[in-house]
């Protein structure tokens, strides 16, 4: 029993690192990360009016989406750019940024991501489609407010396309309403999110991960020798 003891306890160091990989492998594996690409995102809006729809567009400055898709935990963010805003009109994109939305004052809108219902389509089937719900905080003009955004998603190998709608009540949020006495605007904005991205992460961490697996565990031999 004594001359066993350095062999066992020699064992143990070396299969710690393995167990401790065991245990951690699952949770680096499940997450599923998303890095959106600004310039194949457009962000637009529809604002109805009675004389006629006000449309426009803003700009995107980044994206990240992480997700665990078998607890739906999620985090990142993305972020649009207030200050581009722009419905090809001076004098109502002046009073846009001025009076509703302080773009000066407040020059980012972000989507703070908390969860994700649903999972991206399997790889290996071109033109695969999945519906997902990303909620979250909506951050914008000083207040912050729960969303939900509905996602339909398609995918080509690691390359994620997503199309989203969703409406924002701009006036219930505290923004002014811009209506006057013989154009009067409806309430809530109508915006669309379509965007690019690629997946990185999840892939690369089980690749890491089996790579490290498959390295052989020190046999212990020279210190059972020793030991004897």
């Amino acid at each position: 029993m004594i001359r066993r003891t350095p062999v066992l306890a020699m064992l143990a160091m070396a299969l710690s690192p393995l167990l401790t990989l065991a245990w951690a492998s699952p949770a680096t594996a499940a997450e599923t990360v998303v890095q959106l690409d600004p310039e194949a995102t457009e962000v637009s809006f529809v604002l109805g009016a009675t004389a006629h729809d006000v449309h426009g567009t803003f700009g995107f400055r980044e994206g990240t989406i992480r997700f665990d898709p078998a607890t739906g935990e999620a985090s990142g963010e993305l972020v649009v750019d207030a200050t581009a805003a722009d419905t090809g009109n001076g004098s109502r994109d002046k009073t846009m940024h001025k009076k509703v939305l302080e773009s000066d004052k407040f020059p980012n809108i972000v989507f703070h991501i908390e969860r994700v219902k649903g999972s991206l389509p399997e790889p290996g089937a071109a033109g695969a489609k999945a519906s997902l719900e990303l909620q979250g905080t909506m951050e914008i003009h000083g207040g912050k407010h729960p969303l939900t955004m509905p996602a339909e998603v398609t995918r080509d190998g690691d390359t994620i396309h997503a199309t989203t709608h969703f409406d924002v009540p701009f006036v219930e949020w505290g923004m002014h309403d811009p209506s006057v006495l013989f154009l009067r605007v409806e309430k809530n904005v109508a915006v669309t999110v379509e965007t690019e991205g690629h997946l990185q992460g999840a892939g690369e961490a089980q690749a890491d991960q089996s790579a490290q697996s498959a390295q052989p565990a020190p046999s212990g031999r020279g210190t059972e020798q020793s030991g004897r």
